[in-house]
Parts: C-alpha cells; sequence; structure tokens
C-alpha cells in the first residue's frame, strides 16, 4: 500500500478541478437533470459530494488522533432532501469540498508510515483504517465528476429535461 499512496495522494488533490470541471459552464438545466436511472441530478451530486468531503476531512482525523474511534454514517438522501440540495447554489459547496481537501492534504504530508495502519470502526461497513479513508477518497471526487458527466450526456440527449 505503501507505493501507492503517493499516486492516492495525488489523486486526492487534484479531486476538486476533477469535479469543478464536470460542472463548469453548464445551465440551471443541465445542473438540475434528474437522470431517468433515478439518480441525483448534477447540482445534487455537488452538494453531497461537499457534504461527503467535509465529514470525510473530521473522519481522517479522528482516525489519527483517536484510538479506535467510531465512525459514524449518515443517510444520503435525508441530508439531499433536508439539506436543500435542489435549491442551492453549487459554488459555496465547490468551494467546500476545495478548502476541505486542501486543509486534509496538508495533514496526508505529515502522516508517519504507522499512522497509516490507525484504525477504528464505521457505523456501516466495519473496520476502517487511514489507507482504506484514502483509497474511499482519491476517487470521491472523480467517481462523481463521472456520474455528473453521464447526466449531463443525456440531458443534452433528452431536451427538454424531465421534471421529477
Amino acid at each position: 500500500m505503501a507505493g501507492q499512496r503517493k499516486e492516492l495522494i495525488r489523486r486526492y488533490v487534484d479531486g476538486p478541478a476533477v469535479l469543478a470541471a464536470a460542472v463548469e459552464g453548464l445551465s440551471d438545466r443541465e445542473l438540475d437533470y434528474q437522470p431517468t436511472d433515478g439518480g441525483w441530478s448534477p447540482r445534487e451530486i455537488v452538494h453531497h459530494t461537499a457534504d461527503s468531503e467535509m465529514t470525510s476531512a473530521i473522519r481522517l482525523r479522528r482516525l489519527i488522533a483517536e484510538d479506535q474511534p467510531m465512525i459514524q454514517g449518515y443517510d444520503g438522501d435525508e441530508f439531499a432532501r433536508r439539506l436543500f440540495y435542489r435549491e442551492r447554489s453549487i459554488l459555496p459547496s465547490l468551494s467546500a469540498v476545495r478548502a476541505a481537501r486542501e486543509s486534509t492534504a496538508s495533514i496526508l504530508e505529515h502522516v508517519a508510515d504507522a499512522d497509516w495502519n490507525r484504525s477504528g470502526t464505521h457505523s456501516e461497513s466495519g473496520p476502517y483504517s487511514v489507507d482504506r479513508w484514502l483509497e474511499i477518497y482519491a476517487a470521491h471526487c472523480e467517481e462523481h465528476a463521472e456520474q455528473i458527466r453521464r447526466a449531463v450526456g443525456e440531458a443534452r440527449a433528452d431536451a427538454p429535461a424531465r421534471p421529477r
């Protein structure tokens, strides 16, 4: 795993730019397009990504600073509904992703070899180490950017947008 960390950290650092590029220049119609598979709109995906990134930043800090922390999961659909994902501008959420990643990347630069094995328990998935955290979040922005690109491609092929 140690050999992979440098690449995973690079992907983690680059993630906000990948996400921002996926939504750059999109119209409100494209941002609000609801895919036929029932997934989230690009706007909702950006807000989810921000909430997840802010949560993940705290998770990493707890894994490093606490012994065997309990890492609590959350209901992303309830976040989307109760936190007004459909109504809000994406700009603050893009900024939140960037800030969470920049702050956390500065921690990753200093993590000692032994600390990569520190772990806790995730309430939904069980054992959860610093290494596992990095594997998940190195890909997080990339995966959601791809989800946005698929939704936008569908939106452009299916004009006008279907209301949800």
